[in-house]
């Protein structure tokens, strides 16, 4: 899979992946906020420059806070989560992080098992966190700590 740095111009495409694969998606302000606060903001694509994906990572100090990751839908299960979530472990290694932290839907199984098989431990749970169909859903904040890996 091909990455590079997240552009202003990627913004409506990133915007309709959001869309497709959320039930309460960000808005396009969100990612242009993203990209004017400097956060590191990468796309990914397949040989065909079809845009797989993308993340959004805020660097805190010492810590990486994972503010999004996302597979188009038509893609997903194909293992392009567990690549650009490879990516985000990189990347904040080779920063000198010492640790990601991460917000997942209490719902969202699929994604806790993937955070799980990659060595995330569950911290704790924000109570109310999301918004929902019905009134508002957990958030479970979960963690690597980096200075275990090699």
């Amino acid at each position: 899979m091909l990455s590079r740095k997240m552009q202003p111009q990627d913004i409506p495409e990133v915007a309709a992946i959001e869309q497709d694969a959320n039930q309460f998606p960000w808005s396009i302000k969100n990612f242009e906020d993203c990209l004017k606060a400097g956060h590191q903001s990468r796309v990914f694509f397949n040989e065909a420059t079809e845009m797989l994906g993308y993340t959004i990572i805020q660097k805190v100090v010492d810590e990486a806070h994972l503010l999004n990751i996302c597979v188009k839908p038509s893609v997903q299960g194909q293992g392009f989560g567990r690549e650009i979530l490879n990516y985000v472990v990189e990347f904040s290694k080779n920063s000198a992080l010492v640790l990601i932290v991460l917000e997942v839907r209490s719902s969202n199984q699929r994604a806790q098992t993937l955070y799980l098989q990659a060595g995330f431990n569950e911290m704790s749970v924000r109570h109310n966190y999301y918004p929902a169909k019905q009134g508002r859903e957990d958030a479970v904040l979960m963690g690597l700590d980096l200075s275990f890996l090699v």
